[in-house]
């Protein structure tokens, strides 16, 4: 019989660092959190770390089988619908418990003015007529629907130096990771002459208050929505999180 229960924390927020420092402190419990790699250089966690994808759903559940995994919490990232959904289909496989960690979605409050879009390339088509400098926090991977607005220019924010030049013809990359202050948002805003916010709604205090700034400055947030999750349980909290992998452990 082995002596610690192994959990395998799918990563990448907050909320699965937090989990993951949770974790490591709990006796008997051995936590390996795994990372997609998309962030160069990414915060030290405690346990074992892995990074990079596992190569889908088969190779998932050889994994889970391999490396005697007694619990998947997957805590990532509310628009990587990618590994979720492999996640789903590998632990309704294998009979692993899953729990997905997902904070609650941003609401619109009196005062914000959201243009609500499925998708980054309905956020590009709505971008005309509405505003000729942009800030645009959409991550590396959905820059592509707004190269065709030429006549846009685009304050980007990344975690990591592009490694070549973004498909933008007219931009420019601020570096940060949050969370990030108000008064460091508004600062931005102005130094850059925003017109407006182009968003996912990753919920979360982290990253709110760029939406707060746009709220004050009275400007249009393009938000996307949310892909739809797969089934299964759900924690939206850290302490919701934590009662169900103490039921299980």
């Amino acid at each position: 019989m082995r002596d610690a229960r192994r959990i395998l924390l799918l990563g990448g927020t907050d909320d699965s660092r937090a989990l993951a420092e949770w974790l490591a402190g709990t006796a008997g419990v051995e936590v390996i959190s795994s990372l997609a790699g998309r962030t160069e250089q990414p915060l030290a966690l405690p346990g074992s770390l892995r990074i990079g994808g596992f190569g889908g759903v088969e190779a998932l559940v050889r994994y889970l089988d391999e490396e005697h995994i007694d619990l998947l919490v997957d805590a990532t990232h509310p628009f990587a619908a990618r590994i979720s959904a492999n996640a789903e289909a590998a632990c309704r496989q294998s009979g692993t418990p899953r729990l997905v960690v997902q904070r609650k979605a941003w609401q619109p409050i009196e005062g914000d003015r959201w243009i609500r879009v499925p998708d980054a390339k309905a956020a590009a088509e709505s971008l005309s007529g509405l505003a000729k400098r942009v800030f645009l926090t959409v991550g590396r991977q959905e820059l592509a629907p707004f190269e065709p607005l030429r006549d846009i220019w685009f304050l980007v924010r990344m975690i990591d130096p592009p490694r070549q030049g973004l498909p933008l013809s007219q931009s420019h990359v601020v570096l940060g990771r949050g969370p990030f202050e108000e008064s460091g948002e508004h600062s931005l805003f102005q130094d850059h002459g925003i017109e407006a916010l182009v968003t996912k709604n990753s919920g979360g205090a982290a990253t709110y208050a760029k939406i707060a700034v746009a709220r004050q400055l009275e400007l249009p947030v393009v938000m996307i929505d949310r892909p739809p999750g797969p089934p299964g349980e759900t924690a939206e909290s850290l302490e919701q999180a934590r009662t169900w992998i103490a039921r299980h452990l």
